[in-house]
């Protein structure tokens, strides 16, 4: 299903991606509109998956989980079943984040999060048992610089 978004869904958008939480009476005030057209248009888009699952964001260090490791992975296997072996195995793990497929010498990048070096190994002798890698590299992020799933709309 395709939808076309205007200004007034932009301005929802935009409202939506600073705060989820708020009641639809205040997106409705702060976009200068009302409940019920704010309703219909946060539907459509709903239905038409340009908004997706409501979550929270929590502070990963907060709760202990202070290394953020980039894990570059390099793979001589790209049949089907390999795929669907890997991507078995990262949906299975929550401490990856994020997962890209790659263009050019990486195959892979992963986003892994865990609360310090002893839980990533422990992460990585898992991931290694369970399929076949050529070549990982892991990278430690010393410091998160910025972090943020907003769209610049």
């Amino acid at each position: 299903m395709s939808v076309r978004i205007d200004e007034m869904d932009r301005k929802i958008l935009s409202v939506l991606q600073q705060d989820a939480s708020q009641s639809l009476d205040d997106i409705a005030r702060t976009i200068g509109s009302s409940k019920t057209p704010v309703w219909n248009r946060i539907r459509k888009m709903r239905e038409a998956g340009v908004i997706g699952q409501y979550s929270v964001q929590l502070d990963a260090e907060a709760l202990g989980f202070e290394a953020c490791f980039f894990v570059l992975i390099r793979t001589s296997e790209h049949e089907a079943e390999w795929q669907a072996r890997f991507l078995s195995a990262l949906r299975a793990r929550p401490e990856v984040q994020e997962a890209h497929r790659l263009a050019g010498d990486i195959d892979y990048i992963l986003k892994v999060r865990v609360k310090n070096a002893r839980a990533y190994d422990l992460f990585y002798q898992a991931l290694i048992s369970e399929v076949r890698i050529h070549n990982v590299t892991a990278l430690l992020s010393m410091e998160e610089l910025k972090s943020t799933a907003m769209l610049p709309l």
